[in-house]
């Protein structure tokens, strides 16, 4: 008995073991492998637009821990998106900067496209199906010649406790919101659904207009080219938009005059959601990104802490739309110095763990697959392949996108009709 015993209990060790080395050895192909010298000394400048980016740096420091090194900065030059040019041409051009899909095509920023290295060539080793499909922008000769580092998309934030007090379902499609909306009113709620809606840079008319634009233009491409050179007779895709969004002005569910008391689209906004009486809050996932910084910054919400997540808005019975596109992209400048080492830092920065990384410090949406990930924003993991929208891959240009921020926000504010809206489509002028 002992003898079988014993030969059971080494066959369990030998399991164990062959079990935590084979577990080693997964998570080691898992980690990132340096392919240069450790000792390699160089400098790397990553420039771009914000402020301040304190994710990035943390992952400078991670960087550093492999080649301990290499110096990384990160800086907003002045101006940026107009110098930007003229900065990749002088002396101290940057390794990497930030870009956008609409710089493709555009005769002004020739110069910064003519310096973006190829980042689907193989031999550079980035990750990029880690990355969702429709985030990647190939130009006509099948070029990436940017990658996502964060997305953003369109929607509202929602106080669960709020729900879940009144006995209500989070809506889920357009007949759904208008009973919630409904529901809320009847039990005292002034405005269920809230937003900035000072000017039309960022307001909640444009957020609630443009996904269902885009859904009637993604499968009609007369219609979309139509749209695109701003011929007036495509003005009709504006329309679906433009009625669902008044429905919810008419009815009371938007109350426009306590929304004109949010001073701004990020800030004001956040704060005034953590004042805990708005069920549902119309934002982008940028301004989503400030919430944890400023749930100590709210006495509110200090005091009266609740659980949030962030929504498509159901405009149709299908659903809500996402409205996936990239937020923040990187290029690399190809005649940079130390472009190898700035390669490097690129393959180890494209990979599922360090890009959730960085979206979980700035509270952005990841460009992974992963969006599950944070709880936020797990809502939009839900939502089926047909209803996700990337405008790049659609064709939207910028010219289109302005134009129908300008009818909802004329529209949403009463300034024109829904049909003089359609009919003026291409010469819409704030």
């Amino acid at each position: 008995m002992k003898k079988r015993l014993y030969t059971i209990l080494a066959s369990m060790l030998t399991m164990v073991s062959v079990t935590c080395i084979s577990g080693f050895r997964a998570e080691a192909a898992d980690a990132f492998v340096p392919m240069l010298d450790t000792d390699t000394s160089c400098e790397i400048t990553v420039i771009g637009s914000y402020s301040n980016f304190e994710a990035l740096e943390a992952e400078f420091d991670s960087f550093n821990e492999i080649y301990p090194y290499v110096e990384l900065s990160y800086l907003k030059p002045d101006d940026y998106n107009n110098l930007l040019g003229t900065v990749l041409e002088s002396s101290n051009a940057p390794n990497i900067y930030f870009s956008n899909p609409w710089m493709i095509g555009d005769e002004k920023y020739q110069t910064v496209v003519d310096h973006m290295e190829d980042l689907a060539d193989p031999g550079l080793g980035l990750d990029l199906e880690c990355i969702r499909p429709s985030l990647l922008s190939y130009d006509a000769d099948g070029q990436l010649l940017m990658v996502p580092i964060f997305a953003r998309n369109y929607g509202m934030l929602v106080n669960n406790d709020l729900f879940e007090k009144e006995g209500l379902e989070v809506p889920t499609t357009w007949e759904e919101l208008l009973d919630v909306c409904e529901a809320f009113r009847g039990k005292g709620y002034a405005s269920p659904m809230m937003g900035y809606s000072a000017d039309s840079s960022g307001c909640l008319m444009n957020i609630l207009v443009y996904p269902e634009a885009l859904a009637a233009l993604a499968g009609d491409p007369e219609a979309l080219e139509a749209a695109n050179e701003l011929d007036p007779s495509a003005g009709e895709f504006l329309r679906r938009g433009l009625e669902a969004m008044m429905e919810l002005i008419g009815n009371g569910y938007i109350d426009l005059e306590k929304c004109g008391e949010i001073s701004d689209n990020y800030s004001e906004v956040i704060l005034r959601f953590f004042e805990g009486d708005v069920p549902m809050m119309i934002c982008t996932g940028d301004t989503v990104s400030g919430t944890g910084k400023r749930e100590s910054q709210s006495e509110a919400f200090t005091k009266a802490p609740f659980t949030y997540s962030f929504y498509p808005v159901p405009l149709s019975e299908a659903g809500g739309y996402f409205v996936d596109s990239p937020s923040i992209e990187f290029s690399v400048n190809k005649t940079c110095e130390d472009l190898d080492m700035t390669n490097e830092f690129m393959r180890f920065l494209i990979t599922r763990e360090e890009l959730n990384k960085m979206a979980s410090v700035k509270r952005l949406v990841t460009p992974t697959t992963d969006l599950s990930f944070d709880s936020v924003y797990e809502p939009f993991s839900q939502v089926p392949a047909e209803r996700v929208l990337p405008p790049e891959v659609i064709g939207i240009t910028d010219p289109l996108a302005i134009q129908v921020r300008i009818a909802a926000y004329l529209v949403g504010t009463g300034s024109i009709s829904i049909d003089e809206a359609v009919s003026q489509y291409g010469s819409l002028a704030e």
